[in-house]
């Protein structure tokens, strides 16, 4: 368990809020953090009531330490991590007062403290691809944006981003020779109606319709569960006959109406019979 503290703040569109952590003090942020490659990095940050007198508990801190203390976990993508600087940037959707992470990074203040695990990842673009192909909604933009920096300058791919309209886009850097396709949804993703939603998502026609190019394609899709899940990655396995081996990052980051609880066992559940 590392401990953090808000460096600063940003406002990246109307949904989306940078939050920069590091900390200087002894065992606390980079002292305990170790960076990893994958550009799917993700992190599992811990909220604790402030009021928490976080010293009275276990040190060093642990998962085990916040037993007997109110708190929430939530995962979140390391949008970059800084050695240098001592800091991890993670990128937070915000629907106004809904849920737990997105109103506390609309929030954030300087000094406040944030507690986080790992970071895991398994993802990063294999320079043996002849090309690659990236998509996903506002929850993946973090890791898709972390992806195209990591690409060679003659990487050949596409990348569609899925939001709620023009004004959600942000500035990314892509190699030349890699297209970036917004798609918009026209609305909120927590309260677009069904016709732009889970089975007809807008991304969703997008991939399929797009050119499929030649050679081999290293595959990242992630978003809602239902337009990932249940039709994108059919698409990609079955459809374009993709191996495993170049499409295992294709999963759902979160679910219409759930929370990461209930989606975690939603998942847990559709592994199981996926298995049988």
């Amino acid at each position: 368990m590392h401990t953090f503290e808000v460096v600063r703040t940003e406002q990246l569109t109307r949904h989306m809020v940078r939050v920069v952590l590091g900390g200087s003090g002894k065992g606390t942020g980079f002292d305990t953090f170790t960076p990893i490659d994958s550009t799917d990095a993700y992190v599992k940050l811990v909220f604790v009531d402030d009021a928490v007198d976080v010293g009275a508990l276990d040190q060093p801190l642990t998962q085990d330490s916040f037993t007997a203390v109110e708190h929430t976990v939530r995962t979140y993508t390391v949008r970059r991590a800084d050695a240098q600087q001592r800091e991890i940037t993670i990128d937070f959707v915000v629907h106004g007062d809904h849920g737990v992470a997105g109103p506390w990074a609309a929030a954030a203040t300087v000094g406040q403290r944030m507690f986080v695990m790992g970071p895991s990842g398994a993802y990063a673009p294999d320079p043996a691809a002849d090309w690659h192909l990236l998509a996903g909604d506002e929850a993946a933009l973090p890791a898709i944006s972390a992806a195209l920096e990591a690409l060679p300058d003659d990487a050949i791919g596409k990348a569609f981003i899925e939001v709620a309209g023009p004004e959600d886009q942000i500035e990314l850097i892509a190699p030349p020779g890699v297209d970036v396709a917004w798609i918009y949804r026209g609305g909120r993703a927590d309260l677009i109606g069904d016709e732009s939603a889970g089975d007809h998502a807008p991304l969703i026609t997008a991939v399929k319709e797009a050119a499929w190019l030649p050679g081999q394609v290293q595959v990242f899709i992630h978003g809602e569960a239902q337009a990932v899940m249940h039709n994108l990655r059919p698409y990609i396995r079955k459809e374009r006959g993709v191996d495993a081996k170049w499409a295992g990052s294709i999963s759902g980051y979160w679910r219409r109406g759930r929370t990461e609880e209930t989606f975690r066992q939603w998942k847990r559940e559709l592994a199981e019979a996926e298995a049988k």
